[in-house]
């Protein structure tokens, strides 16, 4: 029987004692900090709370070493741990500390916040062990049997109610084995990981790391692509885990640097979804250094079929499964069937000794998921002669078109290659004419506001068969994802069935310009003309303002001499302050916005007056960017003195540089995160 991860980061911390464990913004870990406060901790939860073999604990899976060491602690007692998402509301959480009986949460907030103050449940204030007397008095370690459970993770489905799925001791050990085989993973990466911790992507390569003895380093999500810079460059990070739309997200903000910052790494894995075909080959030719990961994998059965860009993969192939993992395919009876072709495909089954044991308290769902040792999955998918796997879609996303199975990933990927859309999504609806019973429609994000839909409904057409052609064509803004950054298809269709092809329509100018707005960095060499400059920036004085103060500056550089003197110093005081600092090329406006910093609502004032400039510069045909450098140097000896050269006062601070011209090629879209509307 093979070491736990409990012994393994306990073993480490004596064969490797000095070597760092857990990264952390300024903080390093070596293992044996890490062991030794595993073991402290665990003393704590023996003898001042109780925790014995088999409790459940509730952990809110903060990106901070603190979740690590509890989620080790307690697994070290022969506890089951239990992550629930940081974001967790309170009434959710209590619905999770009953259902799965749980003996204590621990929480890296006090307990007396309005967050929990009226929670019905034992609770430990993680962050607060820091000032709690700690001893290693706790029981000997003793491992688990292979078949006892010590983690259970819930679900991230579309439901209301997701389910828990269990593992146990040797299903983990399954699991960081067949993540390691097939990301090829060392003792010598350090590996970056930006995603909840509550999730299986990121606990199984948490988890996988810290048993090899290799450095993670831990950040919380991937909204600063300049987090995810610094942190490559101060760990020299050697890979990256992350999910297809956090990619997106990173090159957009990243912009021309992509390729440099992500170019240092052996290997980037992305997890909870399939890179689209058009990223499948364009990865590989941005960052050549690199190798790229794709994994199919489960809440059920950690990471189990690898799509790698150096195997010789074709890039439509879902992958391989890793060695110990058996697949089959069956059909809607659940039997096995030859499947070789995409109208022969199948429902996927998995075998191997990293398959859950079983969902908590659902016996109805753990029979209908777990038959004969076979854990049945709802993807459709077949093989090709060389063993690696093609999958069409969810078996409840297939679209029977009159008898025609059509696949939306198909039609997505088909669609994404046309070069004219940024994101798409397939979903099958009731046939208007009820001839076909189903019939595609397709949801588009488009790369530009130049988007043409009769050209993509051309390219369609020469590419697929006639029934598998979408019906009609929705632009929206961007698409509905979970919490993990997944398609919600039925998001979409719930649009459908309430609004039809009029889902988003935009509804006046204003709107419209707020919606197609783009950050364009490079410009063509045309002049704005004065009246229109002036008549742009005049559109920043009609913000509002605090107190009608007004404290705001907009100082307006059009000589090219002089911009170019700004970037080049921008670019140097950055890279000596070790920040970021993205850049622009050849705008023919370069406006700075400052506001005399005695004001406590100045930034907030002008802040609104540079969205107004930009949206007036959008609405006169005219790209702009707003640029941070200045925010973060303004202040710096040598950016001083050229700002009071310019006449901005020592009394300033910069809240904005917004670069302007006419754009050279259209703006991309910036991913939109979700769920940051709440309704009271």
């Amino acid at each position: 029987m093979q070491q736990t991860l409990v012994q393994s980061v306990l073993t480490h911390g004596t064969a490797i004692p000095q070597k760092c464990a857990i990264g952390y913004k300024n903080t390093r870990l070596t293992y044996k900090e890490l062991s030794r406060a595993v073991v402290r901790l665990a003393a704590l939860l023996y003898h001042d709370y109780g925790i014995r073999a088999k409790d459940h604990v509730l952990i809110s899976a903060v990106s901070k070493p603190e979740y690590i060491i509890v989620l080790l602690a307690v697994q070290y007692l022969g506890a089951v741990t239990i992550p629930v998402d940081k974001n967790t509301k309170e009434a959710t959480l209590s619905e999770r500390y009953d259902f799965v009986h749980a003996a204590l949460f621990v929480t890296d907030i006090k307990i007396s916040d309005a967050h929990l103050k009226t929670a019905p449940f034992g609770s430990l204030c993680a962050a607060a062990l820091s000032d709690t007397p700690l001893t290693d008095t706790a029981p000997a370690y003793t491992a688990p049997n292979a078949t006892a459970v010590i983690e259970m993770l819930f679900t991230t489905g579309t439901t209301a109610k997701p389910k828990c799925a269990m593992h146990t001791s040797e299903s983990v050990g399954a699991i960081m084995h067949n993540t390691q085989c097939g990301a090829g993973m060392t003792e010598a990466d350090v590996v970056l990981i930006p995603l909840p911790l509550n999730h299986s992507v990121g606990m199984r390569v948490l988890r996988t790391a810290l048993y090899i003895g290799a450095t993670v380093v831990i950040q919380n999500g991937f909204t600063f692509a300049r987090n995810i810079e610094e942190n490559i460059r101060a760990f020299s990070c050697t890979a990256l885990v992350c999910v297809p739309a956090s990619l997106e997200l990173l090159e957009q903000q990243m912009q021309g640097k992509f390729a440099d910052i992500l170019g240092t790494l052996r290997y980037i894995e992305i997890g909870a979804g399939a890179l689209s075909v058009k990223r499948r080959i364009s990865l590989p030719q941005q960052l050549p250094a690199v190798r790229i990961i794709n994994t199919w994998g489960s809440t059920e059965t950690g990471g189990a079929i690898f799509w790698t860009s150096d195997d010789g993969a074709v890039p439509s192939a879902l992958g391989k499964p890793v060695s110990g993992v058996s697949i089959k395919c069956v059909d809607s009876a659940g039997a096995e069937v030859a499947a070789h072709t995409a109208a022969t495909a199948g429902r996927m089954a998995l075998h191997g000794t990293m398959q859950m044991a079983g969902y908590y308290q659902n016996e109805e769902a753990t029979k209908a998921t777990l038959v004969d040792g076979w854990l049945y999955t709802n993807d459709l998918v077949y093989s090709d002669e060389h063993g690696y796997l093609y999958m069409l879609g969810r078996a409840d996303d297939i679209i029977n078109v009159g008898g025609e199975k059509v696949s939306p990933l198909e039609v997505e990927n088909t669609a994404l290659l046309s070069g004219q859309i940024r994101e798409c999504a397939c979903i099958g609806v009731a046939d208007p004419a009820g001839i076909y019973g189903s019939v595609p429609v397709l949801y588009v994000v488009p790369e530009s506001t130049t988007f043409d839909k009769k050209t993509l409904e051309q390219t369609l057409a020469q590419k697929l068969e006639r029934y598998k052609l979408p019906h009609a064509y929705i632009t929206i803004d961007s698409l509905p994802r979970n919490s993990m950054q997944k398609l919600d298809r039925n998001t979409l269709r719930a649009w459908w069935k309430e609004n039809g092809t009029e889902k988003n329509t935009l509804s006046n100018a204003v709107i419209s310009a707020i919606r197609t707005r783009r950050s364009i960095r490079e410009f063509t060499e045309r002049p704005i003309p004065r009246t229109t400059l002036e008549a742009i920036v005049t559109c920043g004085t009609y913000a509002p303002s605090g107190h009608n103060l007004q404290t705001w500056r907009f100082t307006v550089i059009s000589d090219a001499k002089k911009i170019a003197l700004l970037k080049e110093l921008a670019e140097r005081i950055a890279q000596e302050q070790k920040t970021g600092c993205y850049g622009f090329v050849n705008p023919a406006a370069v406006i700075i916005v400052s506001t005399d910093r005695r004001n406590d609502t100045g930034i907030q004032d002008a802040s609104a007056a540079t969205q107004n400039i930009m949206l007036a510069a959008h609405s006169l045909g005219l790209g702009s960017v707003w640029c941070n450098a200045l925010c973060r140097i303004c202040d710096t000896d040598a950016m001083r003195s050229c700002l009071t050269e310019w006449g901005i006062p020592q009394t300033h601070t910069v809240v904005a540089t917004i670069c302007m011209g006419y754009q050279k090629a259209p703006g991309k879209e910036l991913a939109r995160k979700q769920n940051v509307i709440r309704w009271v």
